[in-house]
């Protein structure tokens, strides 16, 4: 059996997020042998989260889990990250003293990139838990390394799409920054401290580390929104569906000259699948399906306004 220690990835620190991500996938092959793939689930279930799970194994071996889920499934691999590894691993390995090697992969990709494999290290773990997850890409070559054969990049044709439901109607909105949920920590440690919070309870160099620490703080969401709040007055204006502003904000930052990281911000307002949005009518009170994250970059920088996406469901006529 390999040495516990190697379940703990090297320290990480947002100024040199991606030296870290190199060196944590390095230390993930530090654990590459031959193994065979004993479980091939096209429909494996943790409570709501269903994906397909590849699992290889080899006795003195620690196990490596594949997961891999499509972009419409609910609640996904990334918001369950902690629990999926944790169920597999009480499931299929209650004999290994660390969880199995954790990768996932989703598709689409996220902001219209092709979709990678996201080696999952996570900081702490007991007993079937796991805690503190961080995502870095890994290849297909590297997977392949580290288990030694072939890994399945698909769902799987077991795989049964749920039935389809009656779909609500999409709805992309301006809304002030102050009638959104304060966001709740959640997983990154730049969001430590921060409920309750705002910009101006926050010294001049705490708002600065914090732009340095994620890519959702790496950027200028003043600008971001700027080009969102015009995108959507423009789109309203030439009665655009909210189907199609994905396409059309990508457009409308490609004329703007945006940077790389402004287009994928924008693009991330007005994805369907990833755009911001608040859990119920009542935004202050219910929180985030989307977004919460984002929402605390664009607070620490003080913006005021953003779009948010809202479902209007065809049970409720009256919005």
């Amino acid at each position: 059996m390999d040495d516990p220690s190697q379940d703990t990835p090297p320290a990480r620190s947002g100024a040199a997020a991606s030296s870290s991500c190199a060196a944590m996938v390095a230390h993930a092959l530090r654990l590459a042998a031959p193994r065979e793939r004993t479980v091939d689930d096209h429909r494996f279930r943790a409570e709501r989260t269903s994906f397909r799970l590849q699992l290889f194994t080899a006795p003195g071996q620690r196990a490596v889990a594949v997961a891999t889920q499509a972009e419409d499934e609910s609640p996904s691999l990334t918001n369950e990250a902690e629990l999926c590894a944790a169920a597999v691993w009480q499931q299929h390995c209650p004999g290994q003293e660390l969880p199995p090697v954790w990768i996932e992969r989703q598709f689409p990709g996220a902001f219209g990139q092709e979709p990678d494999f996201q080696l999952v290290t996570f900081g702490e773990s007991e007993q079937y838990q796991v805690h503190q997850p961080h995502w870095c890409t890994i290849s297909t070559e590297q997977i392949v390394h580290l288990v030694g054969g072939p890994v399945a990049e698909d769902r799987g044709e077991g795989y049964v799409p749920p039935e389809p439901k009656a779909e609500p109607e999409l709805r992309f909105e301006a809304v002030e920054l102050r009638c959104l949920a304060q966001s709740r920590p959640f997983r990154e440690e730049c969001m430590s401290g921060s409920s309750g919070a705002t910009s101006r309870a926050r010294s001049w160099t705490d708002r600065l580390l914090r732009r340095r620490c994620c890519w959702y703080h790496s950027g200028d969401w003043h600008r971001v929104n700027d080009m969102a709040l015009t995108a959507l007055s423009r789109a309203r204006d030439e009665d655009v569906k909210a189907e199609d502003m994905t396409r059309y904000a990508d457009a409308y930052a490609a004329e703007a000259r945006a940077t790389t990281w402004e287009r994928a911000a924008l693009y991330s307002l007005y994805c369907p699948a990833v755009a911001i949005q608040p859990s119920g009518d009542d935004y202050i009170s219910n929180g985030f399906i989307n977004g919460q994250h984002r929402v605390q970059a664009m607070r620490d920088a003080g913006v005021g306004r953003t779009v948010v996406l809202r479902l209007v469901w065809p049970d409720n006529p009256a919005d």
